[in-house]
């Protein structure tokens, strides 16, 4: 089983939980292959959005026979009923049609490529006991991060309850390569919650975000930005504990 992720600290909480973790040669961000309760799983993040989690996938198969594809990490939250550190397994992941005529963040190609909407094959991921942080329904992924409280609203309309950027394309391979897929993310932001910065303006030409970019954009408003960033981080170490706790428990 492969676990596909957009950054190596969306894995924090599960590999804590490993018995053992070896470092993989892989031309990716990160790669790691875990034993947890004595079986061996991939873990890869390789950046944000469907094109940089695309070739993860296809590199993950390239060096490793899969059995199944599982996409997961942080996702922000359209259903007011979910709440930060929320387990949030879809039951549906569809992907929102973007027009490509104009770059998705600064140094992006016009015509970069972009999800186009489908319906992929998710199965259920059951815990061997109940949790009532335990929520599942449909999922958004776009190619953007949702970065204020008035487009997650909009996005709430297509009755979607959560939205991230990766699964689609995910499930896309897996439904290519007829193996099974599934979906399981982590609350890290409230339909209510705006972000202190527009974060698709901190990422640079590959779509990576720059922690450069966003050291610079906090330090010029030190007062306001500094201290929501801080808060954003430690609850997204909350939220990888609380994923990593699931997983380590999950029947696939």
């Amino acid at each position: 089983m492969a676990f596909i992720a957009a950054e190596r600290r969306e894995f924090d909480g599960v590999l804590r939980k490993a018995e053992r973790v070896t470092k993989l040669d892989w031309p990716l961000d990160f790669a790691r292959l875990a034993w947890l309760k004595g079986k061996p799983i991939v873990v890869v993040a390789n950046g944000p959005g469907p094109a940089l989690a695309g070739r993860a996938t296809e590199i993950v198969r390239k060096h490793h026979e899969l059995n199944g594809l599982v996409s997961t990490g942080f996702c922000g939250a359209l259903n007011p009923a979910l709440k930060p550190c929320d387990i949030f397994v879809a039951t549906e992941v569809v992907g929102l049609v973007h027009a490509l005529s104009v770059p998705r963040w600064p140094g992006a190609s016009p015509t970069a490529p972009a999800y186009r909407g489908t319906r992929p094959p998710v199965l259920d991921a059951r815990r061997q006991h109940s949790c009532e942080r335990v929520k599942s329904g449909k999922l958004l992924s776009i190619d953007h991060v949702v970065s204020t409280a008035a487009e997650k609203a909009d996005l709430r309309q297509t009755g979607a309850d959560a939205v991230e950027m990766e699964a689609a394309v995910v499930g896309l391979k897996a439904a290519e390569w007829k193996i099974p897929f599934y979906c399981v993310r982590v609350v890290t932001d409230t339909s209510a919650e705006t972000f202190p910065l527009d974060f698709n303006g901190m990422r640079d030409a590959d779509g990576r975000f720059s922690r450069t970019r966003i050291m610079a954009a906090a330090l010029r408003r030190p007062g306001s930005v500094l201290p929501e960033l801080l808060k954003l981080n430690k609850r997204c170490k909350d939220a990888s504990r609380a994923l990593g706790d699931f997983l380590v428990d999950a029947s696939f």
